[in-house]
């Protein structure tokens, strides 16, 4: 037991530094020198690296202080030992590369025209960095705590959230830089919050089938033979017919769709199917928690 709660320790933190280092990385190596934008907290740090030459890895942690009390309060004590730790590790990563760029270890990539390329792997980096600290349970401060607070209370998407709150902050930031400039940040912004719920659920996804069929027992059996998935079997009537069914269910993964398919085309052509998507399986056969 103690070697177990050890690695998940071990696990959870690596994942936290793995992506404040992959987050400070694309922020000093694709937003910085291209004078280009990012949302939340680290969009106002960014604003004042611009207009007053501050650092962003010390603007980043005082800027956050004051959420830090509404997380403490909302999210609870362990889940702020997280957050604390995620945006006290990101201003330590966001000034080791700031260093590393000084001293020229780090040459950033800049250009002058072709900046969807720009924009692509800085919403590619920035939301991976982000997606593995929300997969760790931590945030790194900022309207990531908002976000957190939101996904918890509601069940929204943190992506979406975070990608509202982002607008808003890029709207704002119209006074102090180009618009081009802005616009090509949100297309960086809006790839981030795609990158961030893929790596939050994406990586699990699977189907899940609602079958209609003439002999449900019979292809239940069957899926369990050849697929070997579980399948639940629920009674149900039909709203016009006012016929008894019974409805088949089963969630497999996204490379035994075609299969399944198949298998119920075989049974019955005329079989009625609802394929849905589903996120974070939890359970035997696919992830376990």
């Amino acid at each position: 037991m103690k070697n177990r709660r050890f690695w998940n320790i071990a696990r959870t933190w690596s994942l936290l530094a793995l992506g404040t280092a992959l987050y400070a990385f694309g922020l000093q190596y694709f937003i910085l020198p291209n004078l280009l934008m990012e949302g939340g907290v680290t969009g106002i740090s960014v604003l004042l690296q611009y207009a007053a030459d501050i650092p962003v890895s010390i603007s980043t942690l005082v800027i956050n202080l004051p959420l830090f009390i509404l997380g403490w309060r909302q999210l609870g004590r362990d889940a702020m030992i997280l957050t604390i730790g995620g945006t006290v590790l990101l201003s330590l990563f966001l000034w080791v590369m700031e260093r590393a760029v000084e001293k020229g270890w780090i040459v950033p990539f800049t250009t002058e025209h072709d900046f969807i390329l720009v924009v692509l792997y800085a919403g590619l980096t920035l939301g991976a960095g982000l997606g593995l600290v929300f997969r760790a349970g931590g945030t790194t401060g900022g309207v990531d705590i908002i976000a957190r607070i939101l996904h918890r209370l509601r069940g929204w998407s943190m992506g979406q959230i975070i990608l509202t709150l982002d607008v808003v902050i890029l709207g704002t930031s119209l006074i102090f830089i180009p618009k081009e400039k802005v616009l090509y940040t949100l297309v960086s912004v809006f790839i981030s919050s795609k990158i961030i719920d893929f790596i939050q659920e994406g990586a699990y996804a699977a189907k899940a089938f609602t079958i209609i069929c003439e002999e449900p027992e019979k292809l239940a059996e069957a899926i369990t033979d050849e697929l070997e998935r579980g399948v639940t079997l629920m009674p149900a009537v039909g709203a016009y017919s006012k016929a008894a069914k019974t409805v088949v269910y089963c969630v497999v993964s996204r490379f035994e769709i075609r299969k399944l398919k198949s298998l119920v085309r075989l049974h019955d052509k005329r079989a009625f199917i609802v394929i849905s998507d589903v996120h974070d399986v939890l359970g035997e056969g696919f992830r376990e928690e």
